[in-house]
This record gives structure tokens, C-alpha cells and sequence, in this order.
């Protein structure tokens, strides 16, 4: 699509109708240091369309991207291999141009592969039920912390130190209109997560409990513990898988006790996109499934006996009244849901365990390499893809070092937590089964250079 700017009289017809004096008074809730000044630095006012494409392919010329340098990124978003056909599924035309299935006579094929998406997802999860999708991993979070409180008739929720920051930052944002109490905590350079003190903090007005599994810093919290104090206290355990890949290992969340189970699909046929459009995930208990947002799709027979689809809930506001609604940001990311579910067929269940050990295999070498370089130690023993190791001083000074000898080293706890000085020489690396050997030494080689 091109952009096709408006006029000075376009634009001031439409703030009048509006009510508004400038476009910046529609900007007004986004804080004064997250704007521009002005204009993009680097761009020009006006240029012909293909002066502009030229510009920005030497802008976008200047980038160190996933695929062409050793890749240790991680944080919430990994990068796993995509198998092709699943890019060439789910370009035909059928699925690409689909819309919510509002009439099952003419939407059955959709149906059916949310049907199936959905009955993926509550397996990986170990919930009874799950939706079909959410708009993302971190709004899926909010939307449970909702949930709860429907169900609690509670307004406080306590978020453990190891939940990801801008996730946290997501439920902030949320519960300044809706007054829910958010009890947060940022996590500390411990080898362990902090259960027991998550579990201190649980009272009477705690409607959930939230907590990421693996967590920020790629340590396993003991969610069977967790959940049954939030339990003894009437609150909901609610668990945050921002890489579902790991449940091809470790045991799934729900059948560990949690409540409500959400994440982010985007390592499974999703792709790392520049940052979306993600897939948030969405599982929880049967009793609660009137409380749960988004849609649910189910299997019938028609008046002859054939199998069918329908949407047998949708709460939503596209759907129904605004108030009645239990969400109103649950879009649904249909096509990204249906890369995930192509890429878990694909896979099939032992295909799912055979990537997991392969990834945290990558990350065995990974953590054996990296700590013969003077200065490193690991942080934690326990871990899937994702681990935290300790340089002697800030690794973000060490990332961008590393960029400029073109290895995306990791992602520095400075960086995620700006005003954590005791954080700082944290750095968070992930191995998937994209590393290879030569990859590990190259970083590792680098790293005790800048090091040196």
C-alpha cells in the first residue's frame, strides 16, 4: 500500500471534527520523552518515490541482521528455522485473504484450522481448553490478569522479579484504567527465582499470581509450588511461556497447577518479523472458559451428520457489546496462528521434544565455551535455551562492541532494566538450533577480546 499524505485543509477538516486543536493533542497520553522533536533525522521533506526507496535500502543496508552474523539474541524473541513450506501454505489465497469466520457456511476451512490451532496449543500448555489467539504474549498477559480478577473478584495481581520487563510495563500501562493493583518486582542476580518471596506476597486481595516459565533470566521456577500457595489463598496462578519450544522439554504448565497459561507463538513458524506481527497464546481451566477472552471455535455435526465448525464462543467486542465484551484487545492473529499451527504439524509431537534437547544442547555448548573466557560465570544451572551469564563489567558496553565486530552477542539486563545499576553486567544469551560451532567459537573469541 502506498502512502498518500494528506493536504493542510485535509488535515485541518479532520481535527475539527474531532474537536482538536493539533495532531499533537492526539498524542497526548504517550510521555513527552518517547516523542520525536521533529521530523526522522536522515530523511528527506520531500523526495520522488524511488529517491525514497533508494534511501531507505541504504538506511536498511546499514542493519546487522539475524541471518547474516552469529545470533544470540533472545529475551522473548527467538530465532528458530522455518521450515519453507510453511511460508508457502500460508500464502495461498484462501488463507491469506480469510477475516474472522463470522459465517461458518463459508468459513469452514478457517474454522477448522483454528479448531486445530486451538487443540494444539491446550496440549503444549496442559490446559483444557485454549482460544483462538490473542493479539500477543504481552497483552495475552493482561488479558489473564483480567481474567482473574472476573473470576477472584479481586483487583491486585503480583508479578514475580522474573517476568519479562516490557510485558510488565504492558500490565502497568493496562491497570491505569482499570485501577487493578499491580504488585512488581524486578529480579535479582540469583541462581534461583525468587518463588519463595513471590510466595510471601500473596494475601487475601491477590487475585493472581503471574510468573514467566523459564523465566527473564532462563531460570525454571517451581510452579507446582507457587501454585498451590496461591491456591491455600483463593488466587489464580497464572504462567507466562514466552518460548514455547521449552514445553518440548520441561513439563507443560498446566499440568503443574497453573490456572490460566498464556505466551507468545512467535518462535514456531512465526519468525523474529522486526518485532510482529506476533501470536499470543491463550489457555486456561474448563470452569473458567466463560471468563476467557477472545473466541473459541468447536467441532459439531451439521442436520446430515457431517463434521463441522462453529464458533461456539466469542466474547469479544467485534462480536457483541462493547461493556459485555471481556476484552477489547483480543485481536485475533489468524494468519500468524496458522504458521504456528503449520510449523507443529510439521514438527508433531516427538519432532516438538527432538528441536527441544537439540536447543538446549546448543546452549550446553554455548555456557561450556563462553565461560573458559577470563571473566565470565554463569548465573544459573538450570536452564532451557536462554541463560544468564556475569561479565566483569557492563555488557552493554560489551554488546556494542560485539555488533561492531559483527556478532549479535546477547541482550544486556541494562538494556531491559535501564535504572538497575546492580543488574548491569548481566548479559542474557540464547542458543537455539540455529548456532553452530563455528558460531560459538566466533563469539567467544570476540567476547575475550572486548574483554581483554
Amino acid at each position: 500500500m502506498r502512502y498518500l499524505p494528506l493536504t493542510a485543509d485535509d488535515r485541518t477538516a479532520m481535527l475539527a471534527t474531532i474537536g482538536a486543536a493539533s495532531v499533537d493533542d492526539l498524542f497526548t497520553d504517550v510521555p513527552p520523552e518517547a516523542r520525536l522533536p521533529g521530523p526522522v533525522e536522515g530523511l528527506p521533506a520531500h523526495a520522488s518515490e524511488l529517491a525514497v526507496e533508494r534511501h531507505m535500502s541504504r538506511l536498511a543496508a546499514q542493519n546487522l541482521t539475524a541471518g547474516n552474523a552469529p545470533f544470540f539474541l533472545g529475551a522473548g524473541a527467538y530465532r528458530h528455522h522455518i521450515p519453507a513450506s510453511v511460508d508457502h501454505l500460508i500464502q495461498r489465497g484462501e488463507f491469506l485473504t480469510a477475516y474472522t469466520p463470522y459465517q461458518p457456511e463459508i468459513a469452514q476451512g478457517t474454522l477448522q484450522v483454528l479448531f486445530e490451532f486451538q487443540t494444539q496449543v491446550a496440549r503444549l500448555f496442559g490446559t483444557d481448553i485454549a482460544n483462538a489467539s490473542m493479539y500477543d504474549g504481552s497483552t495475552a498477559c493482561w488479558e489473564a490478569i483480567l481474567m482473574a480478577g472476573r473470576i477472584t473478584r479481586r483487583g491486585k495481581a503480583v508479578l514475580s522479579g522474573g517476568l519479562h520487563p516490557h510485558y510488565a510495563q504492558v500490565v502497568r500501562t493496562m491497570a491505569k484504567f482499570t485501577r487493578d493493583e499491580i504488585d512488581a518486582r524486578q529480579p535479582r542476580l540469583e541462581p534461583a527465582p525468587d518463588d519463595a518471596e513471590l510466595i510471601e506476597a500473596i494475601d487475601a486481595q491477590t487475585s493472581c499470581v503471574v510468573v514467566q516459565y523459564p523465566d527473564i533470566l532462563g531460570r525454571i521456577p517451581d510452579l507446582a509450588g507457587i501454585a498451590e500457595a496461591a491456591r491455600a489463598k483463593g488466587a489464580l496462578l497464572i504462567a507466562v511461556v514466552t518460548e514455547p519450544v521449552a514445553l518440548g522439554l520441561i513439563e507443560a504448565p498446566g499440568n503443574l497447577g497453573a490456572d490460566i497459561v498464556v505466551g507468545e507463538g512467535q518462535s514456531l513458524g512465526v519468525g523474529l518479523q522486526f518485532g510482529g506481527p506476533y501470536l499470543g497464546l491463550f489457555g486456561c481451566r474448563e470452569k473458567f472458559v466463560r471468563q476467557m477472552p477472545g473466541r473459541l471455535c468447536g467441532e459439531t455435526v451439521d442436520a446430515e451428520g457431517k463434521r463441522g465448525f462453529v464458533l461456539t464462543l466469542s466474547t469479544r467486542e467485534q462480536h457483541i457489546r462493547r461493556e459485555k465484551a471481556t476484552s477489547n484487545i483480543c485481536t485475533n492473529s489468524g494468519l500468524c496462528a496458522l504458521a504456528f499451527s503449520i510449523h507443529m504439524t510439521l514438527l508433531g509431537g516427538e519432532g516438538l521434544a527432538k528441536l527441544a534437547r537439540i536447543n538446549h544442547a546448543r546452549t550446553q555448548a554455548l555456557v561450556a565455551r563462553l565461560t573458559q573466557v577470563p571473566g565470565v560465570s554463569l548465573l544459573n544451572q538450570t536452564y532451557f535455551n536462554e541463560v544468564t551469564l556475569l561479565l566483569p563489567s557492563d555488557a552493554r558496553d560489551a554488546v556494542r562492541v560485539l555488533a561492531e565486530r559483527g556478532v549479535l552477542g546477547g541482550v544486556s539486563l541494562g538494556r531491559l532494566y535501564p535504572g538497575a545499576a546492580e543488574l548491569a553486567n548481566g548479559l542474557l544469551v540464547t542458543a537455539t538450533e540455529t548456532v553452530t560451532d563455528e558460531d560459538i567459537e566466533t563469539f567467544a573469541t570476540e567476547l575475550a577480546g572486548v574483554l581483554a
